[in-house]
């Protein structure tokens, strides 16, 4: 990759990192049921993308489209678990979770995508997840209602790592801005079903509410997961999925702010060791490893 390519893809995962930060805490502000909340999300963002989505030429196989249609029910089952995980258990502990996506793709990936890990990745992956287990460990609830959060959280960090590394297989195949649609379009889909066969509410919320949801959308939707879908397309899924493990840093420091929710004393050992994961992947993943 040219050196101008790779500033702009890194600039890119940066923006992308802080845009889908504020997640979690939009989702706490609108204060309406965790489907509902999902549901909404992709519905606007669907809306959004469709004028340019429907205009991108192309053929697409029937086996891509169906690709794009797995990786948008795998975000829409991304979004249900871990916006629930939400109702069940803290901020930094949902958080943590879910960015531990980095796992399943050092899994998968080679036999999925072909990507090779390389000893410097299996490394950033251990220095990140001891980061994470450090704050984690210092904020973790008991009991059964928080292992349930904790549960969905890590759920949605298993459907995430596979939604992107579909993005990275159809990156040549399929128009972006189709993709997107076409991804956004089956999540919303599935999200529908599951709030139909839930009984969960559509209506009745406060106004704030729908200014929530469409900064949902806005946000950490189509700027944050837009520009990780475009940078999956210009870099190894590894460390893409590793730059997101800087959303709990930044997480844990908004929910601090806005809901008084301190870090512990933990809190920041782990954010050096994940920061270091993240700059060992960053500074490597050229040299072929994709660390």
């Amino acid at each position: 990759m040219a050196a101008g390519n790779k500033v702009r893809a890194g600039l890119a995962l940066t923006v992308a990192v802080v845009a889908i930060s504020w997640s979690a805490i939009l989702v706490r502000l609108a204060a309406a049921p965790a489907l509902a909340i999902a549901f909404y999300r992709m519905l606007f963002s669907t809306a959004a993308l469709a004028p340019s989505g429907i205009r991108a030429t192309g053929p697409v196989s029937r086996r891509d489209l169906g690709l794009a249609t797995l990786a948008g029910v795998l975000l829409g089952l991304h979004f249900a678990s871990w916006i629930s995980s939400l109702d069940y258990t803290s901020v930094a502990s949902s958080v943590m979770l879910v960015t531990t996506q980095p796992l399943f793709t050092a899994v998968l990936g080679p036999s999925v995508l072909g990507e090779r890990v390389g000893a410097r990745g299996v490394f950033a992956v251990i220095l990140s997840l001891a980061g994470i287990a450090l704050i984690a460990g210092g904020d973790l609830q008991t009991g059964g209602q928080a292992l349930l959060g904790d549960g969905l959280a890590v759920v949605g960090a298993l459907t995430a790592s596979v939604y992107f590394m579909i993005g990275r297989a159809l990156r040549n195949r399929i128009r972006f801005t189709r993709y997107l649609l076409l991804v956004n379009g089956a999540a919303t889909l599935v999200l529908l079903v599951f709030v139909l066969s839930y009984g969960v509410p559509l209506r009745g919320f406060p106004p704030m509410a729908w200014l929530w949801f469409a900064l949902l959308a806005a946000g950490p939707n189509l700027v944050g997961h837009g520009l990780l879908n475009w940078s999956v397309r210009r870099l190894p899924a590894f460390p893409v999925n590793m730059a997101v493990l800087g959303e709990p840093v930044l997480a844990t420091l908004y929910a601090a702010i806005l809901f008084k929710e301190m870090p512990t004393r933990l809190f920041y050992p782990g954010a050096a060791l994940i920061l270091a994961g993240l700059l060992i992947v960053q500074w490597n993943r050229e040299e072929g490893e994709a660390a």
